[in-house]
């Protein structure tokens, strides 16, 4: 049989009503995926079946927008024992390849049934054109999702032909080659412009999960950010990846015009006005003593000039641990949560103590927990050359105040975790941190203090490494006072922040930090205006400011703001704090700066879990040293990942990222 039709997406089911073909386990060679027009005609007949397709799209998104893959847990943050093999450099296209199959699988199955129902929506007279103009856009958003995806994780890759290609070509013809990334990037870019014309500024609470105009123009920003970034701009490392002609697919030239560019996409979100930074004003019951250290230059200004009206520690936990409604939160711009918490009550679940029937085996670096700041916005250097940083010594009382008004420790924690920055306590589980578990029927499983060391319920017993974490310190991000996974017990409802305003602010001061003083950009915008951009050092402070009057910190110091090379830094810092634990953000990031083989080389530090509660050794416990379980290896051929290889077998055009 002669095959003419045009390809379009694989196998769906719509409205549980019409069953075309079943998926299949090739995602880029696509040839075999048809349905003839009278099929075609039967699926976008009807509203009932129009919409089953947009809601049936949107299923292999869910799974490349979570927090997918135990490679999340493998960079110098979170890590967890599951990951080894991703730590220590031991995949290739042959192993360890599922998170990377699940996605080319997932991301490609969605651009087809996206660019399907793109070209295809208007056979249906049963929309309104306002209607129809949603859908668009929504599709738009997946398809434009589903190659961020894909190319932040192999690089350049196939671009599927927006409106299908002809099965009646050859097997070869059919095998997509990868193209430039700057082609991607620019499809991408046109993408989110449409779909931000198309789509509504608001979302009603039932159609929180879909995409607005503001979540187009803010997944736009970061794609941009990360064309800008080395990795992608005037990488020289990179000369070798290439297509069958040996035609370089990544840039070789470094280009500032595209920090500009990313500089004015997140200009178009925050020009919006519909999103802001959440906050929480203290309340009668916040104790004094959890309020910052005074600061005459922000301790009377109220936000977000200061932090007179913000109760800092609660204000950046309730976004997380399902406090504030999805549908009230002004700094959330895209989510794609599923009923009950999906992914993040699977991280809660994982680490919560052993001892209140958790997983606990997901462990924070030594290197992220030093990382926080200091309550007075000292990095823990620089406070320890004034004293103010203590490395021996613990508390002696449950009483804050007595401890020199340090709050959120209770008896015998190392002094080493007092007087840290709000967003540390609503982080980071250390050893002696208190598990409220609110909800928990029996008292002995609420409110408990949770010690890590050898030979406590929660610590190293024998020579287990599968239940433990192994660095010393859990994550707590996540985890709400009421959660509890004993008998009677409870996880509540939470929200994945896969897209917030506090990543607006800071790609738009990375990219503004970039540029030229004096050399100015023009772009047009997404409604057509033309947006203009170029260094300015004031509208960086300002972009910085909420976040860190958010956390009850002073701004950076003048000087900071005066040096490139020292924001830069700085800025950096503050993604690897602001976005701990959040949809692999530090993962992504180290490579797009091109950090990674300096960073992921350096060993995962953690206190000595062989140290048990021993008066005359229990300080040697919070003395650093290398967690042997978790050997740390990266080299320049892990920037990209590899194609699996039976996708290279598939695809006779497909080239292979170098080194693999």
């Amino acid at each position: 049989m002669k095959l003419t039709t045009k390809l379009i997406a694989s196998g769906v089911c719509l409205a549980g009503v019409l069953t075309l073909f079943p998926s299949c386990d090739n995602y880029i060679d696509v040839d075999k995926y048809f349905y003839d027009q009278l099929t075609l005609d039967s699926a976008f007949s009807k509203r009932q079946y129009v919409e089953g397709w947009l809601s049936n799209a949107f299923e292999p998104m869910d799974q490349i927008t979570e927090m997918y893959g135990d490679y999340k847990w493998s960079s110098d943050d979170v890590v967890r024992i599951g990951s080894r093999s991703f730590l220590n450099g031991n995949f290739s296209a042959e192993t360890n390849v599922d998170a990377s199959t699940v996605l080319l699988t997932k991301a490609y199955e969605a651009i087809r049934k996206a660019s399907t129902f793109i070209d295809n929506v208007d056979r249906c007279g049963e929309l309104t054109e306002t209607e129809k103009a949603d859908y668009i856009g929504q599709m738009r958003f997946i398809r434009a999702y589903s190659y961020w995806a894909l190319i932040r994780h192999f690089g350049p890759v196939p671009l599927i032909p927006e409106h299908g290609l002809d099965v009646s070509l050859s097997y070869e013809a059919l095998s997509l080659p990868r193209v430039p990334i700057d082609n991607t990037i620019d499809f991408i870019d046109n993408d989110l412009k449409l779909a931000a014309r198309e789509l509504p500024l608001k979302r009603t609470v039932n159609n929180i999960g879909r995409p607005s105009r503001g979540a187009a123009l803010a997944l736009r920003a970061r794609v941009l950010l990360w064309a800008a970034s080395p990795l992608m701009n005037g990488n020289k490392d990179l000369f070798n990846v290439v297509d069958k002609e040996g035609n370089k697919l990544v840039p070789q030239e470094y280009d500032e015009s595209k920090w500009a560019r990313a500089a004015a996409a997140a200009k178009e979100v925050m020009d919006l006005g519909l999103y802001e930074i959440y906050t929480i004003a203290p309340t009668k019951d916040t104790p004094e003593y959890e309020r910052p250290p005074y600061n005459a230059k922000y301790s009377d200004k109220n936000f977000p000039d200061g932090w007179a009206n913000v109760d800092p520690y609660r204000s950046y936990k309730n976004m997380f641990d399902g406090t504030i409604i999805t549908s009230k939160n002004p700094e959330l711009i895209f989510t794609r949560t599923k009923s009950g918490g999906g992914e993040i009550n699977y991280w809660v679940s994982n680490s919560m103590p052993k001892s209140l029937s958790g997983g606990n085996n997901i462990s924070v670096t030594q290197k992220q927990v030093d990382a926080y700041y200091m309550d007075n916005g000292q990095t823990i250097q620089e406070a320890e050359a004034t004293g103010y940083y203590k490395i021996d010594g613990f508390t002696t009382s449950s009483v804050p105040t007595n401890e020199g008004g340090a709050p959120f420790v209770k008896a015998n924690v190392s002094l080493q975790y007092t007087h840290r920055e709000p967003r540390f306590y609503a982080s980071i589980a250390f050893s002696g941190s208190e598990w409220l578990c609110k909800s928990a029927n029996s008292a002995q499983y609420r409110n408990q203090q949770i010690f890590y060391y050898r030979d406590e319920p929660d610590g190293r017993q024998g020579f287990n490494e599968t239940d433990i974490p192994l660095t010393g310190y859990s994550l707590k991000k996540f985890v709400n006072d009421e959660d509890a996974l004993t008998e009677g017990g409870y996880l509540e409802n939470k929200t994945e922040m896969s897209i917030r305003y506090a990543e607006i602010l800071l790609d738009y001061a990375e990219a503004l930090n970039e540029l030229t003083p004096g050399q100015q950009y023009t772009f047009e915008a997404y409604n057509n205006d033309k947006i203009t951009v170029s260094y300015d050092a004031e509208a960086i402070r300002q972009a910085i400011k909420p976040i860190r009057m958010r956390a009850g910190l002073p701004e950076y110091d003048d000087a900071i703001f005066a040096d490139k090379a020292a924001l830069r830094s700085r800025l950096k810092k503050e993604r690897q704090i602001e976005f701990l634990g959040e949809t692999a953000m530090r993962y992504y990031d180290l490579r797009r700066w091109k950090d990674a083989l300096l960073e992921e080389n350096q060993p995962v530090m953690g206190c000595n879990m062989s140290i048990n509660n021993d008066q005359n050794k229990v300080q040697e416990f919070y003395h650093p040293v290398v967690v042997t379980a978790l050997p740390k290896v990266f080299v320049q051929k892990m920037y990209l990942w590899p194609f699996p290889i039976a996708e290279m077998r598939r695809n006779v055009n497909l080239t292979q990222n170098p080194g693999w």
